[in-house]
């Protein structure tokens, strides 16, 4: 398995971005470390005391654990040369991440499609439903990074969440974010806004609300930090405004009712202007009674 560290990031060792990533844990990284079986580009085992180097390579075999199936269809709501758009259930991760590796969009698209270098050009959270963009060429891949990078994608999203008599809306949400590494929340602070929401009505019945949310910027877990901040959580949210989680694995109950609904951009490429929008449906504004309950427990 081939391993490319980030270009950016907190971790001052090898070790300590592996132990970090892999689901495996320290012990048996530390395993791996100490019998040579994680190596570098020149093909030198790693040591647990090499420094972190932003973009390095490094190259182990693991023996991946069993992960719990998520079965929901991921559907390809788009294909060329250059793109993939996918249409991403909920609970399913977009790319790997600490227990999530073969149960993640990404992984299921380059083995369905057979593209192995395909790339996720941006990310959902696993527990967001949705439109997520993928490239086909790697060395294209920078070019739809930069459109959301520099705020050229337009991205609207649908969330259902209990309404708020007296709540003016449209309305536009701006505040200063921080998302602490190994803290499952993020949460507001006191100084510059780098977090901006649009909010409008979709309408309201039965005590709940369905809301158009237009981000202008993509900081982690930034709408749903926004609905809470106007007390109108989105419903199955496990984190806010109370941490009640993480969701565990197999328990697909209480799908977070947020959806990635539409995605608009001109392409850096080809230059043809393109517009997708998801073909999925929030089951709570729908039929709510029945979402609320939820399944009897296996």
């Amino acid at each position: 398995m081939r391993v490319r560290l980030p270009v950016e990031g907190p971790w001052a060792t090898v070790r300590e971005h592996l132990v970090g990533r892999l689901s495996a844990g320290a012990g048996v990284v530390d395993a791996m470390l100490g019998s040579g079986l994680i190596v570098g580009a020149d093909g030198r085992p790693v040591t647990p005391d090499d420094a972190y180097v932003p973009g390095m390579f490094v190259w182990f075999h693991r023996e991946l654990p069993d992960e719990v199936t998520v079965p929901f269809p991921l559907e390809v709501v788009h294909r060329d040369e250059h793109i993939v758009v996918a249409d991403k259930p909920h609970f399913l991760a977009t790319t790997p991440r600490g227990s999530h590796v073969t149960q993640t969009a990404l992984a299921r698209l380059r083995r369905e499609l057979g593209i192995p270098a395909l790339g996720a050009a941006h990310r959902l959270d696993r527990l967001t439903a949705g439109l997520v963009l993928f490239t086909v060429r790697p060395e294209e891949r920078g070019a739809y990074q930069s459109l959301f990078r520099d705020r050229l994608v337009r991205k609207e999203y649908e969330a259902v969440a209990p309404y708020r008599e007296g709540l003016e809306l449209p309305r536009t949400v701006r505040s200063r974010i921080v998302k602490e590494r190994g803290v499952l929340a993020a949460r507001e602070v006191p100084g510059e806004p780098n977090a901006v929401s649009r909010v409008e009505s979709a309408g309201h019945r039965d005590g709940l609300a369905r809301y158009r949310l237009h981000p202008t910027t993509g900081q982690t877990h930034q709408l749903r930090v926004h609905m809470s901040a106007l007390g109108v959580p989105i419903l199955g949210d496990p984190l806010y405004p109370v941490v009640t989680g993480p969701v565990p694995a197999g328990d697909f109950r209480r799908p977070l009712q947020l959806l990635a609904r539409v995605l608009e951009f001109t392409d850096p490429v080809t230059g043809r202007e393109h517009s997708f929008r998801s073909g999925r449906t929030l089951g709570a504004w729908s039929a709510y009674d029945d979402w609320a309950a939820g399944p009897a427990p296996q």
